[in-house]
């Protein structure tokens, strides 16, 4: 089933800007350091990402050493 991301994504979230740069960074972000490595079913990852996508987070924070094992949450999202 192809996702769809939700029309009003960007509405409820507030966006703040970073420095002078124009980048715009949500209020909050998703960090995928031990809930996104291969101890945790593919599919509830990807409903977390969905879900926090579709609330307007567009921040994800990984590292290649999020897992278990290390370098798994990156490998996961992509």
């Amino acid at each position: 089933m192809t996702f769809l991301p939700a029309d009003d994504r960007y509405d409820a979230m507030p966006y703040r800007r970073v420095g002078v740069s124009g980048l715009r960074l949500p209020a909050v972000s998703l960090g995928l350091w031990h809930n996104f490595g291969d101890d945790r079913a593919f599919g509830v990852q990807r409903e977390i990402l969905r879900r926090a996508f579709d609330l307007g987070v567009t921040h994800f924070d990984l590292a290649n050493n999020y897992g278990p094992p290390y370098g798994s949450a990156e490998t996961n999202f992509g």
